[in-house]
């Protein structure tokens, strides 16, 4: 008896292995696509928050952005103040920080009035939302200094600017000015 046994034994062990190769062949690819979709979820996300803004949203801060540089253009100081949050902190690359409305509309009046216009660059604004809050800008600005339009006196600067939407006003709380340089020509 003991021989009848054995071979039963080994031949559930082949059909044991018989099956368990039949439901890996099987199970195989359902396992890489499940794999797969877990690992997608979390960038198909990150995808959906880096969309860019819808059409109004875009309008609107590309119409801020005009009126927040045709002020700082025209030395307009109580027009570009009222554009900014009172606890608004400014970084640039060459300068450091500069922290509050009123410091940055020192450093206007004092360093850019009658010295430096800006310009952003044609094509290079983006802008996207931020749920519950309002919005980022970036793109690239170009500064001129009137007068003295040699090609050592023409930069270009990135910038990301945080615009909040509070009840109905937007204004800007956070500005990034960096990667500045000098245009050549």
């Amino acid at each position: 008896m003991e021989q009848s046994s054995r071979p039963a034994r080994r031949s559930n062990c082949i059909y044991l292995a018989e099956r368990d190769s039949f439901v890996k062949k099987t199970f195989a690819p359902l396992q890489a696509l499940l794999f797969a979709a877990l690992l997608a979820a979390p960038l198909a996300h990150i995808h959906a928050q880096a969309a860019p803004a819808p059409d109004a949203l875009l309008q609107t801060i590309q119409s801020l952005d005009a009126k927040l540089f045709d002020a700082y253009n025209h030395c307009d100081l109580e027009k570009f103040g009222s554009l900014l949050a009172d606890d608004m902190e400014f970084y640039h690359d060459k300068t450091g920080l500069s922290s509050g409305r009123q410091a940055l509309v020192e450093g206007i009046k004092n360093n850019i009035c009658g010295k430096v216009t800006r310009e952003l660059v044609p094509g290079t604004l983006e802008v996207y939302p931020i749920a519950n809050y309002g919005a980022v800008e970036i793109g690239i600005h170009r500064f001129h200094h009137p007068g003295h339009e040699s090609s050592d006196s023409v930069g270009e600067a990135k910038f990301i600017h945080l615009w909040q939407n509070k009840d109905g006003v937007w204004k800007i709380t956070r500005v990034i000015s960096f990667d500045h340089q000098t245009l050549t020509k």
